[in-house]
């Protein structure tokens, strides 16, 4: 059984992709489901096959000792970025499914303004901006974390949010109306320890103090927020661009 637990994990993951994940992914066409299936089955294979059975026991022991588990990320090279993407994939997965999953008493949302897939890359998009922004940030101001490390502080403090959506997902179907605070607490305490993971994860890998990780993380929204700007510019001028071309050609066809 322990010989064959990576092709379980993708079968598992297989059935939830062709079966369960169509079912609540929004509008979003036939061949684009079929497509993203198949990019996602290949994706799913390379990340599972650069993945030791090591990392995966390393990344529970960073969960439960973020302090020490950090550092030796750091100092010895103990994390997995492909482990890293699949725990931020894997939180994506949660969060939609508790936006579209969690039970009326919790839940008011239209499930079908859900859009799973701009959900993903979504969040896809905010792990790779966050960690650029702060790999920038963090060379101005002598960090010493390469840009592998912070990938791997933030997508593993991931799992704790994950968890707890996932459980609370699940306990929503339980409750009564006026045990709602049950609910939010146990968001709350997830949220939290992942968002404490993530401050220890960033404070370790950088050989910050507290006050410094806390202004680095500061300057960090604020250089995530200049690169999307800077983004949405760059797609307007090429947009911009793209239209002025489209009207030449337009007029060389109707004068010819």
């Amino acid at each position: 059984m322990r010989k064959i637990w990576k092709e379980i994990t993708i079968l598992l993951i297989q059935l939830f992709m062709f079966y369960i994940f169509p079912l609540f992914a929004g509008p979003t066409d036939i061949m684009g489901m079929v497509f993203l299936i198949l990019v996602s089955t290949f994706i799913l294979a390379i990340i599972f096959a650069s993945i030791s059975k090591e990392k995966w026991k390393y990344m529970f022991y960073t969960i439960s000792h973020p302090m020490d588990g950090y550092y030796w990320i750091r100092h010895a090279d103990r994390g997995s970025v492909p482990l890293a993407i699949l725990m931020v994939i894997i939180f994506s997965a949660c969060f939609t499914a508790n936006r579209l999953l969690a039970s009326f008493v919790v839940n008011d949302l239209d499930p079908r303004g859900v859009d799973s897939l701009y959900e993903l890359l979504g969040v896809l998009a905010f792990y790779l901006l966050l960690c650029v922004s702060n790999w920038s940030v963090t060379c101005l101001m002598n960090g010493e974390g390469r840009l592998k490390d912070i990938a791997i502080a933030i997508g593993y403090g991931t799992v704790p949010i994950s968890v707890v959506l996932f459980a609370a997902t699940v306990i929503s179907q339980f409750i009564a109306d006026d045990e709602q605070a049950f609910y939010g607490l146990l968001l709350a305490v997830g949220i939290a320890y992942g968002v404490i993971m993530m401050l220890i994860g960033i404070m370790q890998v950088h050989n910050y103090t507290l006050g410094k990780t806390l202004l680095t993380l500061f300057i960090t929204m604020l250089a995530l927020l200049i690169i999307v700007f800077l983004l949405l510019l760059l797609s307007n001028l090429l947009g911009m661009v793209i239209n002025f071309f489209k009207s030449i050609y337009t007029e060389i066809i109707f004068r010819t």
